[in-house]
């Protein structure tokens, strides 16, 4: 093969590896824009309507509970049931209605958003579940102190997904965290009456619904 053809088969090459490590860098630059400027803007994608049916789901739980488990120390097995299946519920619920939410609300950047929402309340969602698990193998003489400890977990999500959310929510963290500790203040199977779980997180989601329709334009979209 002549040279000239050689060195400018080479020229190209040299050239389109410039231009690729170029638009690498471009995407990469661009990635890091986009999560910027997630971590800059309010999260929209949880929706008042949704979470203050999460409430109605909690009451309507201590409900069931009330009429079916009056003796919830005894049947303990029965009392996570409820609680678990009221939580598994509720977390799909708004785990649809964010995603569906913040791809119609936050456009482009819904991904980022979602991702840095998951982030903030996963570990207190993964470390409520593995702390009902280890609680259940160790036996039910302190299964009690669970209602207590979830809301304070839950609380910690709060906190922690505040940074993106209305300042007003530091109030919802300091309900569930003040309601939690009560919870573990009783210091026996009181804690497993059902308005300790039905009361505390009805009112929460309601508080947390409020906030987010207040400051969010009545719940207007636009």
């Amino acid at each position: 093969m002549p040279l000239d053809i050689v060195v400018t088969i080479g020229y190209f090459a040299l050239q389109s590896e410039l231009r690729m490590k170029e638009l690498d860098r471009a995407l990469g630059e661009i990635d890091s824009i986009r999560r910027q400027m997630a971590r800059a803007t309010e999260f929209r994608g949880y929706g008042a309507a949704t979470l203050a049916f999460t409430g109605l789901l909690a009451i309507a739980a201590a409900m069931a509970q009330a009429c079916w488990l009056p003796d919830a120390a005894n049947h303990l097995a029965i009392y996570l049931g409820i609680w678990t299946t009221t939580a598994v519920l509720s977390a799909s619920l708004i785990a649809v209605q964010t995603v569906n939410r913040a791809q119609r609300i936050h456009s482009g950047m819904a991904d980022e958003m979602i991702r840095m929402a998951v982030e903030q309340f996963m570990p207190a969602a993964v470390g409520g579940a593995l702390l009902t698990v280890a609680m259940m193998r160790s036996g039910p003489a302190h299964l009690w102190l669970l209602p207590g400890l979830w809301q304070v977990i839950y609380s910690l999500g709060v906190f922690s997904s505040c940074r993106f959310l209305p300042r007003p929510m530091i109030a919802a963290g300091v309900w569930y965290m003040a309601t939690g500790l009560v919870c573990i203040a009783l210091g026996d199977a009181r804690a497993l009456s059902p308005w300790a779980m039905g009361a505390s997180y009805g009112a929460g989601q309601f508080l947390v619904a409020s906030i987010l329709y207040f400051n969010q334009g009545g719940g207007d979209d636009r």
